[in-house]
């Protein structure tokens, strides 16, 4: 008998790619949601996946129950399968039980992981049997894969539901300020999870929280130094993309580019070798894929308008903004960079105000939405003005109804950055663009 997998909250970008993989590997698989279309919706169309709804009506006997973390105990259609004796897992407790099987390969950290998990997801699937989850909303299940890579989310600590055969760690930094303490209690979420892992981890080498690791397993640390055991040398970044040649310690690996922008870009690229090499995959072969790899949604997404480029990121940390406007200027040194910033969550802004600023004036022009305020946290006391009077290079606050500053531009790069609905801004500007240009 087929097993029908219930989600609630089908929709999240992890919710939606479990429930493709699991519709690949031959499940039934439906689910309930908002009915507003998001990003996520198309590939679940795509797949057949019915997406109901909010109905406590929707839970039959005998289904298996996913439920989305943004849902509390109360909600209606948690209840309903309650009463009905339905087994339920909560999105990280079911992740941790598929990856069972598997080389499992997770990629955590405050920022790259979405990014990583695709270049590394796309290179090990040109080479052998891969499934993955992309916090992006991408999820491909193959019938016996030899490897499972997926992102793992430390927020509320949900990656410990996780014992990954490898982890690689990107970064540490205090994010998630509506949970975690401080920068102390994030690391002990890391290092609670790397004690999980079953045989080694990849580490950012430049990250001092990262060098006090204390687990059972080896750490490989990757980076630009002599200190790290994967290391890339004679880097090249153009406005082709990125090229290094990988060591590990003194043992040349090979010569590798990726067509991707920014330092960071790099260190994933690198880490997605060191992975590789580990599991002795050839290294032409790595080679081959990397040169290959076409990005993940809403990760330097680019449009083209005339004489204007849109680029879409998800970007809301400060760390995140840095990485997206490095990447385009390396991309496009010659024009002019404006940058749209879409504040998330006020106490992430409150957290980081003026780390904030110091970021955004790194463009040449910068525009604010309002804050986008999340289901836990509905107002505050900072808003977007706040973070524009301390931008030096613009900070005008803009509304979806007024983009008269952002039609003024000409022969520029405009990014859009934010996790909330900032798309939103950006389709109405493509739209006043077409008619402008009439």
């Amino acid at each position: 008998m087929t097993e029908t997998d219930y989600f609630i909250g089908i929709k999240g970008s992890g919710m939606s790619a479990l429930a493709l993989i699991l519709h690949d590997l031959g499940h039934e698989v439906l689910g309930s949601d908002i009915t507003q279309y998001t990003f996520t919706q198309r590939g679940l169309e795509q797949a057949g996946i019915e997406c109901l709804p909010f109905d406590a009506a929707n839970l039959k006997p005998g289904y298996t129950v996913i439920a989305g973390n943004s849902f509390t105990d109360d909600h209606p259609e948690i209840v309903r399968a309650r009463e009905l004796g339905l087994t339920i897992y909560r999105y990280h407790e079911y992740l941790g039980k598929l990856i069972q099987g598997y080389t499992s390969i997770g990629v955590a950290g405050a920022h790259g992981k979405t990014s990583t998990t695709g270049l590394l997801s796309h290179t090990l699937s040109g080479i052998a049997k891969t499934s993955y989850l992309i916090g992006d909303g991408t999820g491909v299940g193959v019938k016996d894969s030899k490897f499972f890579v997926f992102e793992a989310d430390e927020y509320r600590r949900h990656f410990l539901a996780y014992s990954p055969d490898y982890l690689i760690m990107t970064n540490i930094d205090f994010d998630h300020p509506d949970y975690y303490t401080g920068i102390e209690d994030v690391y002990d979420a890391f290092e609670t999870e790397g004690k999980q892992v079953k045989k080694g981890i990849f580490a950012w080498g430049d990250d001092p929280w990262l060098r006090k690791l204390d687990v059972d397993v080896p750490v490989y640390y990757y980076g630009i130094h002599d200190t790290d055991d994967f290391i890339a040398k004679n880097v090249v970044r153009n406005t082709k993309g990125s090229e290094f040649d990988a060591y590990f310690h003194d043992e040349l690996i090979g010569h590798f580019m990726v067509p991707l922008f920014g330092e960071h870009s790099v260190l994933n690229a690198l880490a997605v070798v060191a992975v590789s090499y580990t599991e002795h995959l050839q290294p032409e072969f790595i080679a081959r894929e990397l040169a290959n790899f076409g990005g993940v949604k809403r990760r330097f997404s680019e449009t083209k308008l005339g004489d204007i480029t849109l680029v879409d990121d998800y970007a809301h940390h400060p760390s995140e903004i840095s990485a997206t406007l490095d990447a385009a200027r390396q991309k496009y040194p010659d024009k002019k960079l404006v940058a749209v910033f879409q504040p998330h969550t006020y106490s992430r802004l409150i957290a980081y105000l003026d780390e904030f600023a110091q970021t955004l004036d790194r463009a040449d022009e910068v525009y604010l939405t309002p804050i986008f305020s999340s289901a836990r946290e509905q107002s505050g006391s900072v808003s977007s003005e706040d973070l524009g009077a301390k931008i030096s290079h613009g900070g005008t606050v803009i509304t979806q109804d007024d983009l008269t500053p952002l039609l003024a531009e000409h022969d520029a790069v405009l990014v859009f950055m934010g996790a909330g609905d900032i798309q939103k801004y950006e389709r109405e500007y493509e739209k006043q663009r077409a008619a402008q240009n009439k």
